[in-house]
């Protein structure tokens, strides 16, 4: 990029215009709602020093959702290659936070399932990173919190697939 197309610090950045939205405080609202909802998630994974990466994080709820899962249902899940979950895997099961069980239905597969161990360690981590959110939400003053509780409804319904 050129320094004629950055803006002067004096000016405010545009915000960038969804190409099939064209209520600009629509955009303003995604831009807003977007940013808040990233830079929340990402202080809860700093401040919660989680000793498990995000994709290990990430697969272990996803078994526990929806487990038990073959290695390649729990790669689709995941969005990422079946080599990359199988080490994703290989690190759990080092860590003995699954279980690899024959498939009943087909001898050369392996259904995986959280270990007790896995399930007090996901139990730990969501008690924490909700203690992290609850002190932030401490912050805020009684009418700031009932705006986020009656909002809550509205952003689960975001969370629902079309």
């Amino acid at each position: 990029m050129t320094a004629e197309h950055v803006p002067p610090p004096d000016h405010p950045v545009e915000t960038p215009v969804a190409p099939d939205v064209e209520d600009p405080e629509l955009t303003e609202e995604a831009t807003r709602l977007r940013l808040a909802v990233g830079r929340l998630h990402r202080r809860i994974r700093i401040d919660g020093g989680d000793s498990l990466p995000p994709l290990q994080l990430s697969a272990l709820v996803t078994i526990a959702m929806h487990g038990p899962l073959r290695l390649s249902e729990l790669a689709k899940r995941e969005a990422v290659t079946a080599p990359t979950m199988s080490r994703v895997l290989g690190a759990l099961d080092d860590q003995g936070l699954v279980v690899r069980t024959p498939d009943p239905q087909d001898a050369r597969g392996v259904l995986i399932t959280l270990s007790d161990t896995g399930r007090v360690r996901l139990d730990e981590i969501r008690t924490h990173r909700t203690a992290l959110v609850a002190r932030r939400l401490q912050r805020l003053d009684a009418e700031q919190r009932a705006v986020i509780r009656a909002a809550l409804p509205a952003i689960e319904a975001l969370l629902e697939d079309e």
